[in-house]
């Protein structure tokens, strides 16, 4: 069974043309940019766990210009 979780953006505010690009061509990403504390809300799905944790760790915090994550795993 696949995992979701919504993970809330906040980016550099020079950065976020770029930023949401790079996170546009993340494979199960649903990515939105919205007004408000944070930058963007991206929906994402992966096989497992640990797979949705190593696409954060590895995909999403490391792009320049993101400043901070908050992490939303859905329960269901």
């Amino acid at each position: 069974m696949a995992v979701h979780a919504y993970i809330l953006i906040t980016v550099d505010p020079a950065r976020t043309q770029t930023v949401g690009d790079k996170l546009r061509a993340l494979p199960g990403a649903y990515v939105r940019e919205v007004l408000g504390p944070f930058d963007f809300v991206v929906e994402l799905e992966a096989d497992t766990q640990e797979n949705l944790t190593a696409t954060l760790r590895t995909k999403i915090r490391p792009v320049p210009g993101v400043t901070s994550t908050v992490t939303c795993p859905w329960i269901e």
